[in-house]
């Protein structure tokens, strides 16, 4: 079926396709600004709250039962479901009603009617229905367009997460999205491209997968697992960015109980640690690389070994490691220049410091 046969509705506005297609060429490389807020749709859904379901088993039945009567008529078009599902509670993440309707139609009717309702589709239900039909079964002619609507990945990045994550040609489309995403849509591509595995996902996860958002904690230990980060920092392919990275990931685990792996429930903390010290040891000083260090070395002087994952005796040494460079000239001089005590964002910063005794901080 050919896309020129489906009519465009009249009076349309910006399509969600088109918005995004449009802010990304703006910023090529980069997550959208305001993950592409306002959508062109927004005041349509400004207050908008779908009805929720006693049971949440039965979330998506909506959509699944539109889908069947849609695909039932043979001369139904996607067209007519651009505003069919604006009244029903239209399911973000992946699920089995929907994924169900899909199975039961025709293969390539789905496929079209999905690329057709991300494509022209100027309300984010129907769009994001469409891109529930395109994750059930797409082609590599789809990766773009499931990347584009990715973009906007507070409201489509899960289900673009998944339509790339079930297919084996999809890792390096998700590492393209998860290059230029953040917030929640990071979240799912980050996991699954923990799920894949590979080797050349490891070493894009190894050094970009954090990109300091605080919902990093929900992945940050997964990061470090699925990667095995503790042969990494050990081994001989170091670099700035992974040792960079490395100071990122112990700095979230440090605190992000109850989100996600800690230090406490990763085994090779240790070696990691003690790995990461002794790297940070031969880099030049930044704020970053002083900050990601003090973090980590206050989390070790107030917690018990064991929640550190440490012994006593490992526990004290790491921590001695991490003072011998933070108490250096240089990076003192580099923490002084470039930390405003002063300024609300890094004020509880000098009662840390005061813990640690650390110089840049002294009179």
């Amino acid at each position: 079926m050919s896309e020129t046969t489906e009519p465009v509705p009249l009076g349309s506005r910006t399509t969600l396709f088109r918005h995004a297609l449009r802010l990304h060429q703006q910023t090529p490389d980069s997550p959208l600004p305001r993950d592409g807020a306002p959508f062109p749709d927004e005041e349509r859904h400004r207050g908008k709250r779908p009805r929720t379901r006693a049971d949440q088993r039965l979330d998506g039945a909506d959509v699944a039962a539109i889908l069947d009567r849609h695909f039932a008529d043979p001369d139904a078009r996607a067209g007519e479901l651009v505003d069919a599902f604006h009244d029903v509670l239209v399911p973000f993440l992946d699920n089995a009603h929907v994924n169900a309707a899909a199975l039961r139609a025709d293969r390539q009717r789905v496929r079209h009617t999905g690329r057709w309702l991300v494509r022209h589709s100027t309300d984010r239900c129907s769009a994001v229905v469409g891109l529930a039909l395109l994750a059930s079964d797409w082609t590599e002619e789809d990766i773009p367009l499931i990347q584009t609507i990715g973009l906007l990945s507070h409201t489509f990045g899960p289900l673009a997460a998944e339509a790339l994550g079930r297919r084996r040609g999809g890792g390096e489309a998700l590492q393209w999205l998860g290059q230029r995403v953040t917030g929640w849509g990071r979240v799912h591509v980050i996991e699954k491209l923990c799920g894949r595995g590979g080797s050349t996902s490891r070493g894009w996860l190894l050094r970009n997968a954090c990109d300091g958002d605080f919902l990093n904690a929900y992945f940050a230990g997964q990061v470090a697992t699925a990667t095995h980060l503790h042969e990494a920092i050990t081994g001989t392919d170091i670099d700035d960015d992974l040792v960079d990275h490395t100071g990122r990931v112990l700095r979230i685990m440090t605190d992000c109980d109850g989100m996600g792996t800690t230090l406490e429930h990763y085994p090779p903390a240790p070696v990691v640690l003690a790995a990461h010290a002794a790297h940070l040891g031969r880099q030049a000083p930044t704020r970053n690389r002083y900050l990601d260090a003090a973090v980590i070395a206050y989390y070790l002087t107030t917690r018990a070994p064991a929640q550190c994952g440490c012994t006593t005796g490992q526990r004290d040494e790491i921590v001695r490691q991490y003072l011998a460079v933070l108490n250096r000239r240089n990076w003192c001089d580099t923490a002084r220049a470039n930390l405003d005590r002063n300024d609300e964002s890094v004020a509880w910063f000098a009662i840390m410091a005061t813990r640690l005794n650390l110089r840049a901080f002294g009179p």
